[in-house]
């Protein structure tokens, strides 16, 4: 199963996909789950491997889904009495196991890094792409139409040729930082060409030119350097996210815990509003005294 998942793991990593790997690292009997027992959760909420039973599964689903829309990991505490778990840096959530364990699960998001664009072969644009791979940016030198990943930079050192080309693709793929190796005169040109074409004035004015940041670069490897710099800034001004769906969700009346809405089994209308359960039991439950769980 470790094998499986690790396998699984790089090739949803080459394959630039976005997902959790989530690890038991804590239990307390009696649990189905053991510490190093591993899963990995895709956005899609897709879930391989084993954490324990149906009563985490949903809880650790969500969580993960969480987890890759806010980028941050997390340590997860499910236990019959949540409010005993709780401490800094957990998050101490309910679960109503017949076994009455406790389990502990990390879950870290595993995003892809950001991919750059570089249009060109000048000696800057070749300089931009050795230091990018140093820093972890996927490099693309040929991109393809309608190939972006979010999130997707680029960098146009097309240096006359094809220049305009390579800004109206970049453009059109929406990449949330372009800049332009060129004079401003050049830029100025480029931009009168596109405008004749039809690109938007707005969206040529968020266009960097100068590319980079004013550090004096004069040598090909310096103004990479000021590029890439000004791209790190750009990143990190941003919130750090992977565009993810998180599903809507009820709280179960009778035992607390967070249910998916769209998946769940159990359901059983009050009063003309509609519960959900994560289990037939806690559904019995509330349908014998639904006005005791309202109440609670």
């Amino acid at each position: 199963m470790r094998a499986e998942l690790l396998q699984l793991a790089a090739d949803l990593a080459r394959r630039r996909e976005p997902f959790v790997l989530a690890m038991v690292v804590r239990r307390e009997p009696y649990s189905s789950a053991h510490a190093g027992d591993m899963a990995i959760i895709t956005a899609d909420g897709a879930y391989h491997g084993w954490l324990g039973g149906n009563c985490t599964q949903p809880t650790v689903r969500r969580e993960a889904r969480l987890a890759l829309a806010d980028g941050k990991p997390r340590l997860v505490s499910l236990s019959p009495d949540p409010k005993s778990q709780e401490r800094p840096g957990v998050t101490a959530l309910p679960m109503t196991c017949h076994s009455g364990g406790s389990v502990e699960i990390y879950l870290e998001p595993m995003l892809p890094p950001p991919q750059l664009w570089i249009l060109g072969e000048s000696p800057c644009a070749r300089a931009l792409a050795r230091l990018s791979e140093v820093m972890g940016y996927g490099v693309e030198r040929a991109p393809a139409p309608g190939t972006a990943q979010a999130p997707v930079f680029a960098v146009i050192a097309t240096m006359g040729e094809n220049d305009e080309q390579s800004l109206a693709a970049a453009i059109a793929a929406r990449c949330p930082y372009i800049a332009v190796v060129a004079s401003r005169k050049r830029f100025a040109e480029m931009c009168e060409a596109l405008l004749e074409r039809g690109i938007p004035r707005e969206a040529l004015d968020q266009v960097h030119n100068p590319a980079g940041l004013d550090i004096g670069a004069r040598l090909p490897e310096e103004v990479a350097l000021s590029i890439l710099a000004e791209i790190v800034e750009h990143r990190r001004a941003q919130p750090r996210s992977a565009p993810v769906d998180v599903p809507a969700s009820a709280t179960d009346p009778v035992c607390g815990m967070t249910v998916e809405v769209a998946t769940a089994r159990h359901r059983a209308t009050h009063a003309g509003h509609e519960y959900f359960f994560c289990n037939p039991r806690c559904r019995e439950k509330f349908l014998a005294d639904p006005v005791r769980f309202l109440a609670a």
